[in-house]
């Protein structure tokens, strides 16, 4: 297990990175030429200086002219280092435009993926029932705002302010006896439904 979490991700070496390094390589090359002709150079002018003194005026031409020579083999140095820089400016920055191609094509693949699984017409089917439902709602709400009038409105308002506060006035239960019924003849058809009467009026007395 510890060589797993040890092992180090090797990084994919694309042939862009390997010219990216070649150019660098050269350009590392011309860099250490361009400091060896420089120094060579500032040499070759002291030398002619110390000629000059010496009365050897040919032999400082001749130097001179020699430095003349390397110097212009120097400018070209310069302009091709200039070169190396920009091309590997240009390939550096071409992959990262790559990159973000790829990432634009990975988002549009998903986006597209997206658009497969929630087509154009259920998206509307979608709105439409949600429209519906909503106006469906509105119509409940509608129907139950206008059940009761502007008046019993007030009414049940006021009712709900004088229950919170106590004072509502309910009817009060009479007290009053249930009057007598009074008993059919012996004898007669009603008897027993006068007694069965009588029987469930005390029955609801008693409770």
């Amino acid at each position: 297990m510890g060589n797993i979490f040890g092992r180090k991700r090797r990084t994919r070496v694309t042939e862009q990175d390997r010219a990216v390094l070649q150019l660098k390589q050269q350009r590392d090359k011309l860099k250490q030429y361009q400091k060896r002709i420089t120094l060579q150079l500032e040499k070759e002018r002291n030398l002619a200086k110390q000629l000059l003194k010496d009365g050897k005026k040919e032999k400082a031409l001749l130097l001179l002219k020699k430095k003349r020579y390397q110097d212009q083999l120097l400018d070209k140095t310069e302009n091709q280092i200039s070169n190396l820089e920009h091309m590997c400016q240009d390939i550096e920055f071409a992959q990262i435009e790559m990159k973000v191609i790829e990432g634009l094509k990975v988002g549009n693949d998903c986006l597209k993926s997206l658009h497969e699984a929630m087509s154009i017409e259920d998206v509307e089917r979608i709105m439409d029932e949600t429209q519906e439902a909503i106006e469906y709602q509105r119509e409940i709400d509608e129907m139950l705002a206008g059940s009761l009038t502007q008046e019993d409105e007030d009414a049940v308002l006021a009712e709900l302010e004088a229950i919170t506060q106590g004072d509502l006035d309910l009817p009060e239960v009479p007290d009053e006896s249930q009057p007598e019924v009074p008993e059919a003849a012996e004898g007669e058809p009603g008897q027993e439904r006068g007694r069965q009467r009588k029987k469930q009026e005390r029955e609801m007395l008693a409770v």
